[in-house]
């Protein structure tokens, strides 16, 4: 007998201890199976098509490895040491197929719902380009020394939508102002309220708005290109200098300042130069210290149509005229009662349309509420959608609007809260985020429509209009009712003079 040889009594031929040792782990492995079994077993396997060999190497990366298998023939005079025999190349498309036509487990399905829900969440609240990228990408497609490419550029430094939004609350302002009866346009030669100063109101505003928001540009380029919104603005692309944003922003200011001064009145020009100020000194560096940024960002906002109402009260001062009056004053309660409401509505705006891009404000070193603490941007958010419930209701006891004001403002009020709750629940998730964003975006215009709409004495005005009635008759019938009260006391106190005499 050989070295290393086990002679088997019942079999023809020899087994090396290394067989053997094969032979005793297939039979661990297969229990107590007897070889035919074990040989019957494989055919069954590599015969159904979810266990062929070909599907685990369908997807392998390097399609030059080719594998190969190492079969241990059994025959009656012992096993086959022959050298291994590689298989036939892979086809890597019927691998495919066959992973295609798996069934779809429930795994597999919970994976594809959820990979479906990222991509649809992600697609709701990816939000377009501001307005002034837009307008970068169009300035691309004009010729570089045309006008109308340098008209597109700076206009873009402006942030056209913004501008013209606080232009707006501006002259909303300045048209809820109550306008005295002695004052009203029935009554005087000329209008009150004159409508060239609206045009200087207006166009003082939105130039000290460009100013601020192109000092705004001027201050952060690195940073804005860090953001998917702001990266195509006209710095960050490098379509205009430096050297050119800052003589905008310089001319801008110093025009707009100086058209408020000269034609409406100081007051409202030292509003108009304290918000560039606070906007680009103030706001626009503490983005990248700390979360009170909104709160200043929001002071900012509110100070527009607070413009509005004392450029309105500049016209018909009977004192001084000066900011105490105009400002202070008895009558001025409408202005901050205004600038309160825009004070307030930033808050679930803005939060809600932070928290959509909260990882690009992160990335670019923006300190918000919408990562730094994300509870409190949802409890900050509804907090002051609350609060438009009370400033509306001041307005009607204050005499600016009527009582049809509470009414309709306390149903768009309403939608506000209800989507600033839902933001603040979900977290927002759920697409409470996008509801919030789009809520503030009409809220706003709708509460100061129906405000101009619900104007104290406007729908009195408009019936007397309609009966024929004019200023003067309701002069005329004020003096009737004065005289007779007059004389109704001139009676009663010479009637006690008159018995005695008697």
């Amino acid at each position: 007998m050989q070295p290393g040889v086990l002679n088997l009594p019942n079999a023809r031929g020899s087994l090396c201890l290394r067989c053997l040792l094969r032979l005793s782990k297939r039979k661990r492995l297969f229990g107590s199976r007897t070889f035919s079994q074990i040989s019957t077993l494989r055919s069954i396997v590599e015969s159904t098509s979810l266990f062929r060999r070909d599907y685990f190497f369908a997807n392998r990366t390097d399609a030059s490895v080719k594998p190969t298998t190492q079969t241990l023939v059994f025959n009656a005079d012992g096993p086959d040491h022959s050298p291994p025999k590689e298989t036939a190349p892979i086809d890597q498309s019927r691998g495919q197929s066959i992973h295609n036509s798996l069934p779809d487990l429930p795994h597999r399905r919970r994976k594809r719902r959820k990979d479906e829900q990222q991509a649809a969440t992600s697609a709701v609240n990816t939000i377009p380009p501001d307005a002034s990228s837009r307008l970068s990408t169009i300035s691309t497609k004009l010729p570089p020394s045309s006008l109308r490419r340098q008209f597109s550029l700076y206009l873009a430094l402006s942030k056209p939508r913004l501008s013209f939004l606080i232009v707006l609350t501006t002259a909303a302002g300045y048209s809820l102002y109550p306008v005295p009866a002695l004052l009203l346009p029935q009554t005087t030669i000329s209008p009150s309220l004159s409508t060239l100063t609206l045009v200087f109101l207006t166009s003082g505003t939105a130039l000290c708005s460009a100013s601020a928001n192109a000092l705004n540009m001027l201050l952060e380029p690195e940073h804005d290109a860090k953001m998917s919104r702001t990266r195509n603005r006209p710095l960050v692309r490098g379509y205009l200098g430096k050297r050119g944003a800052l003589v905008f922003a310089t001319m801008a200011g110093v025009v707009g300042v100086g058209s408020l001064y000269f034609g409406v009145n100081p007051t409202v020009a030292f509003l108009g130069g304290l918000n560039i100020f606070l906007y680009a000194g103030v706001y626009t560096p503490m983005k990248r210290i700390s979360v009170l940024n909104t709160w200043v960002g929001a002071i900012v906002g509110g100070i527009p149509p607070l413009m509005g109402w004392a450029a309105a009260a500049g016209q018909s001062a009977t004192g001084s005229g000066g900011w105490e009056d105009l400002l202070f004053s008895e009558g001025s309660i409408g202005g901050w009662l205004l600038a309160s409401l825009l004070y307030t509505w930033q808050f679930p705006h803005f939060n809600a349309l932070s928290w959509t891009i909260r990882d690009e404000y992160k990335h670019a070193g923006y300190r918000m509420l919408a990562w730094v603490n994300p509870r409190m941007n949802g409890r900050v958010a509804f907090r002051y959608a609350v609060l438009s419930f009370p400033i509306c209701g001041a307005m009607w006891w204050f005499g600016i609007t009527d009582q049809g004001f509470l009414l309709t403002s306390s149903v768009v009020n309403a939608w506000i809260v209800r989507e600033a709750w839902r933001f603040w629940r979900s977290n927002g998730y759920k697409g409470s985020a996008r509801a919030l964003f789009w809520a503030g975006v009409w809220h706003l215009p709708v509460i100061m429509v129906l405000a101009m709409a619900h104007k104290k004495g406007l729908w009195e005005g408009i019936l007397h209009w309609l009966e024929g009635r004019t200023a003067e008759d309701d002069v005329w019938l004020d003096d009737e009712e004065t005289m007779s009260e007059s004389e109704q006391d001139r009676q009663r106190t010479l009637s006690p003079v008159a018995s005695a005499v008697s």
